[in-house]
């Protein structure tokens, strides 16, 4: 079978619909099998091979996947837990995420040992559990746990890239219409860039003042439409790897847009005095919906667990990556709320003014970021859809498959 082939088939494997008695067989020879090195399974990237991601590529694409849209309204979620109750509940369910994604390899790598098979996906996973467990009705319900887990994961990353199509086209559509017609004076110069003046007084300050300008009016589906090409381009790359630089410099930029903001957010604070320690029953769901939304990124882990050339360090990345996201989660949510109080909006974007050409730049440098982001999230629903519909076609319309169905699937999130 191609090489190719082989690597497609590594996340959505066939169940083994070997018999009862077969699979009995094969239970009591486990104990045998598991104390002989030879015949426990080969990774397929730990052939030494060239193939696969490195330590530091998926410790790249693991930040990636987490730091997205969903940190920008983290400090309304604390608006609505409480300046000590939402910070406290961001870091419990950072350990619990991290916890839940340690579980999961844990059971990806012994259902390999065991059944001596490739690496698994999400739903490989359950269903091989499912399979052979002490439960009737767990064995009997396996097929239906596969379907369901795949469901649901095609179902909750086609959404994040779905709300990653809005994130783009708002905040490029504020960028456009705000930079309309300035006008910038500067002693005896003028320059237009926006619907603001800007002018030097009698003590050399900057000053800013709105002018009437007529705004831009397009439509914010237009903007949409707009990023439809190059997300389409985008997730032709079918290869996490060929994606690592591409990734690292998405990273680069939305750390120095959290940067700027860090620099704006840390100037002042509100009175603590008049900030809610903790929030009412009825605002907790909306605090717990916001931050849930923020770890977006265990979906990835497994796929990116099965691409690396050590899978063994995986780990150490997890722990790494998701560390860094839980501080970086808790300190802007805090500092965010400390900031502008009870008057945080939806994305802090939004409160931050629309006078300086810095907070214009944390919008532009977020978007690349988030545009990036689109193709890591697309990923996992596209390796999970797209072998089944190869399957389907013959050899020399696979390549052709493929493509229209990830140019079918980002029309869709459009």
């Amino acid at each position: 079978m191609p090489s190719q082939q082989l690597d497609m088939e590594l996340m959505t494997p066939l169940i083994d619909n070997a018999g009862g008695g077969e699979r009995a067989g094969q239970e009591e020879d486990n104990s045998e099998e598991d104390q002989d090195p030879e015949l426990l399974p080969v990774r397929h990237y730990e052939k030494g091979s060239n193939q696969g991601i490195t330590f530091t590529q998926a410790l790249i694409h693991l930040l990636k996947g987490n730091i997205g849209t969903g940190l920008l309204g983290l400090p309304l979620a604390v608006r609505n837990a409480g300046i000590i109750v939402g910070p406290l509940c961001l870091v419990l369910m950072g350990v619990v995420c991290v916890h839940c994604m340690h579980i999961l390899v844990h059971c990806s790598h012994h259902l390999c040992e065991r059944l001596k098979r490739p690496p698994m996906g999400y739903s490989d996973t359950v269903a091989f559990a499912m399979e052979h467990s002490s439960y009737l009705c767990f064995r009997n319900s396996a097929r239906f746990g596969r379907h369901l887990v795949n469901f649901f994961l095609v179902l909750t990353q086609l959404g994040f890239c779905s709300a990653y199509f809005v994130f783009l086209a708002e905040n490029i559509k504020q960028v456009v219409e705000g930079y309309q017609g300035l006008n910038i004076t500067l002693g005896d110069k003028s320059l237009s860039f926006a619907n603001t003046t800007l002018a030097v007084s009698g003590d050399s300050t900057l000053v800013a003042a709105h002018v009437p300008a007529e705004p831009w009016a397009l439509d914010l589906r237009l903007y949409m439409l707009f990023f439809l090409p190059p997300l389409i381009l985008l997730v032709f790359m079918k290869d996490l790897k060929n994606m690592a630089v591409l990734s690292l410099v998405a990273n680069i930029c939305m750390a120095v847009s959290v940067v700027i903001i860090f620099q704006y957010i840390t100037t002042d604070f509100r009175d603590l005095q008049h900030l809610p320690l903790t929030s009412t029953l009825g605002k907790f769901p909306f605090f717990f919906g916001t931050a849930i939304f923020a770890f977006e990124g265990i979906g990835v882990v497994l796929p990116l667990e099965n691409q690396m050339k050590e899978p063994k360090r995986f780990p150490l990345a997890l722990n790494i990556g998701m560390g860094i996201v839980t501080v970086l989660y808790v300190v802007l949510a805090t500092l965010g709320y400390l900031h502008f109080g009870d008057d945080i909006k939806g994305s802090i974007t939004l409160n931050l003014p629309h006078n300086a050409w810095t907070n214009q730049m944390v919008k532009i440098l977020y978007s690349f970021g988030v545009f990036v982001s689109f193709a890591i999230q697309f990923f996992v629903p596209a390796e999970i859809l797209i072998p089944p519909v190869q399957a389907m076609l013959g050899e020399r319309w696979r390549a052709a498959g493929d493509m229209a169905l990830r140019g079918l699937l980002v029309c869709v999130t459009c």
